[in-house]
């Protein structure tokens, strides 16, 4: 254990914490952060791919909780009018790359019931202020959309009036409700947002549509992967560092036993014969 005496110093103790801190975050926020996008994204993919597939249900049914399932990228139905000067610019949009503005409007069913639609689009003028929009077509109508939940509300982006036009920061319908000042149906979409129609291409009043998000699960599998990898990695970086120390403090005390022996003492080497001692001792050895 006094091997080990060295890991209760202060800078061992703060790397051990920030590795067992880090890993706890890798494991209990990154990783399941990362997952549970590609969860959610994986079943937004598959409500598009389905309602791509399915035939268009009345809007009514949708409101009347007929439909049960998750009904966000629904297609639906309407048949009713637009509300004359209902229309809401969104700001901060794009098209092609470009700023742009979405353009909203009331749409009253013939139950009376009011929804909000969403007609596509519109490129900004010098990137700055709205075109000229045109009002949608007036009398009976009948639309062709798919079911959107609410973006929510921007806290410190209050709707304004700008040149000539309301207008709002995200798609809203409480928030739309207000600023056009009558009540409007919200769509259950199955989540805990109220819904609005954003119009398919084509429809009566329809600008550029919004395209549809692209059908893949995205980077975020991967990521948490990654993430998971991370955390095992980082206590096994310090286990190596650990095995590292030991190993260097076993050579340092094995080069300081080394040192600390006695060196050998040396042997006196034999005298060696002078000329003279060298010639007698051959000569009797020749006479012997």
């Amino acid at each position: 254990m006094r091997k080990l005496a060295f890991l209760l110093r202060p800078s061992w103790l703060i790397l051990a914490a920030i590795v067992a801190a880090f890993a706890y975050l890798c494991f209990t926020v990154l990783a399941p952060w990362q997952l549970g996008k590609n969860t959610s994204t994986e079943h937004r993919n598959q409500l598009i791919a389905d309602s791509v597939r399915a035939d268009p249900v009345d809007v009514a049914s949708v409101l009347d909780g007929d439909e049960t399932e998750h009904t966000e990228w629904r297609r639906v139905t309407a048949d009713g009018a637009y509300v004359p000067d209902s229309t809401v610019l969104v700001r901060l949009r794009h098209l092609d790359g470009a700023p742009g503005y979405a353009v909203l409007d009331a749409f009253r069913l013939g139950d009376g019931r009011t929804v909000l639609v969403d007609r596509g689009l519109v490129a900004a003028v010098d990137g700055t202020r709205p075109p000229d929009i045109a009002a949608p077509p007036t009398g009976p109508q009948r639309l062709e959309a798919r079911v959107r939940a609410s973006e929510g509300v921007v806290a410190d982006k209050p709707p304004s009036t700008q040149d000539g036009y309301r207008q709002v920061y995200t798609i809203d319908t409480g928030q739309e409700s207000t600023v056009l000042g009558y009540p409007l149906t919200e769509i259950p979409t199955g989540t805990d947002k109220g819904g609005y129609l954003q119009l398919a291409d084509g429809q009566p009043g329809a600008f550029t549509p919004v395209a549809l998000p692209q059908l893949d699960a995205g980077p975020y599998l991967s990521y948490g992967l990654q993430w998971l990898a991370f955390g095992i990695m980082a206590p096994l970086g310090l286990g190596y560092f650990v095995v590292a120390e030991l190993r260097a403090r076993r050579r340092d005390r094995a080069e300081t036993a080394a040192s600390a022996a006695p060196a050998p003492t040396a042997q006196s080497p034999e005298p060696t014969p002078t000329t003279t001692e060298a010639r007698l001792a051959d000569r009797y050895g020749r006479t012997r």
